[in-house]
């Protein structure tokens, strides 16, 4: 498939901004199954400063600096984007028990595979956003079956978190703890993300965040909506012999060829689609547009 994609974010503020200075996640990563035939940004007022960098993560970074007076930011990424069709029937029919993986997550040699090994297991750590409570384990115990394979658990899981959570775009925030979203069973994807990550890492699993996006079909005879779609999250679980097999909780579906990436991290601070700091401004208001449109 492939896919462009339009994400525009607008700040309108109350005063003007003298300076501005700007991180954004918001170009889509090159890996195995997706790739990137461009990507450009189209930012108001022009910056006078901007640059490329890939971070720790592998993730394209761009960071770009406004050093004239303005009272509103528009910046709008235009991707061309092709996602190869794949198939999840060999991590699908991988046998690994749950307590196997977590066995070879804690004691496989480096000298095996040190690569793959030492970035599985910075997965396994609390990150900003996400900690191993008690509380999640307890959730995620339904799921962690004795000597059910892996696949099993996280399937099961993916489920739980898709039956038991309501979709609450008005619930939470970023700063939303995972306590309230467990307490009260809401949240947005963002939120069930980092619930079921929180829950794997619980057990001693490695599992990572995902932003980027999902493409949505309009309902049968009705009209595309350009500019309808948002910003999407999941989540990816290592399974030994395997690699990373991913899985969107939101939809109870295991990504393929509609989930689009931008980046991944331990959670989402690693990840924010834009963050940064502006010198003056007073009040300001956000608006977000998000258009994944499927080429011929």
């Amino acid at each position: 498939m492939k896919y462009r994609i339009t994400h525009t974010t607008v700040y309108s503020y109350s005063q003007a901004v003298g300076l501005c200075q700007n991180e954004a996640r918001l170009q889509p990563r090159e890996f195995w199954r997706q790739h990137c035939e461009s990507s450009r940004f189209e930012i108001k007022p022009t910056p006078m400063d901007i640059k490329e960098r890939v971070d720790f993560f592998g993730n394209r970074v761009a960071y770009f600096a406004i050093q004239q007076a303005h009272k509103r930011l528009v910046v709008s990424v235009i991707s061309d984007v092709s996602v190869m069709p794949k198939s999840h029937d060999a991590s699908l029919q991988n046998p690994i028990t749950w307590e196997e993986a977590r066995e070879w997550l804690q004691n496989a040699s480096l000298q095996d595979n040190p690569e793959e090994i030492l970035e599985a297991r910075q997965y396994l750590l609390d990150s900003p956003m996400i900690s191993a409570e008690v509380e999640l384990a307890d959730y995620a115990q339904a799921s962690f079956v004795p000597n059910r394979p892996l696949v099993e658990v996280v399937q099961d899981l993916m489920q739980r978190i898709h039956s038991d959570f309501t979709y609450d775009p008005a619930f939470t925030t970023i700063a939303t703890p995972l306590s309230d979203v467990l307490a009260h069973r809401r949240g947005v994807c963002q939120d069930f993300a980092h619930l079921a990550i929180g829950c794997l890492r619980s057990f001693g699993l490695a599992a990572r965040y995902i932003s980027g996006y999902i493409e949505t079909l309009p309902a049968p005879g009705k009209p595309r909506l350009v500019g309808a779609d948002a910003s999407h999250a999941w989540f990816a679980v290592y399974i030994p012999d395997s690699g990373w097999l991913e899985f969107d909780p939101t939809n109870n579906k295991l990504p393929l060829d509609q989930h689009i990436t931008l980046a991944w991290g331990r959670d989402f601070a690693d990840v924010t689609p834009l963050k940064g700091i502006a010198f003056g401004g007073g009040q300001h208001a956000l608006s977000v547009s998000v258009d994944v449109l499927r080429l011929e």
